[in-house]
């Protein structure tokens, strides 16, 4: 007897459950295209491409050392004594690992940096999503790009209105 109370309190969860996810409606934010689109991600980007191209200019040159000097090598290296031959090799190796360690910290670099310029962006857009997601009457808002959710019924794409919302808020 107790077995079949179970069981039916059972059922009657799982049909309540299965109702109320029926209620639910979904949202989902495409936080990379609101990154892209929205004017002050716009100004992040174009910091970091400047950013990003003077440290270009200066790795370019660097290889071009390098380079001068391989081919130097190259051309010299018949006539070299042993001891002349390993320097060249050596300093040739340093100026290599050198701008391999300068490239990393480029990398490093500009990765805090669009961190740092980002975050501001990221913190007012989370005030942005939560009024569009109560506006839009969604209970739940998952980021696009990281969700679990492969199919909602009701899903609703709050991106375009995250978008048009921020930049009204923040013109620059």
């Amino acid at each position: 007897m107790t077995r079949i109370v179970k069981l039916l309190g059972l059922l009657l969860c799982v049909m309540g459950l299965r109702t109320a996810w029926a209620e639910v409606s979904v949202g989902k934010v495409d936080i990379q295209k609101v990154l892209i689109t929205v004017k002050q991600g716009q100004d992040v980007r174009e910091k970091l491409k400047k950013n990003f191209d003077g440290k270009q200019e200066v790795i370019k040159k660097e290889e071009d050392t390098i380079r001068k000097l391989q081919e130097d090598y190259q051309k010299q290296q018949l006539v070299m004594n042993d001891k002349a031959r390993v320097e060249k090799e050596k300093e040739i190796q340093d100026k290599i690992m050198a701008l391999q360690q300068k490239t990393m910290g480029f990398q490093k670099e500009i990765q805090q940096m669009e961190q740092t310029l980002k975050r501001p962006i990221l913190e007012k857009l989370r005030d942005v999503i939560n009024d569009i997601s109560k506006k839009e009457s969604v209970d739940v808002t998952f980021e696009a790009s990281t969700a679990p959710v492969v199919y909602a019924k009701n899903e609703k794409d709050l991106t375009d209105a995250v978008i048009a919302e921020y930049n009204k808020r923040n013109p620059k």
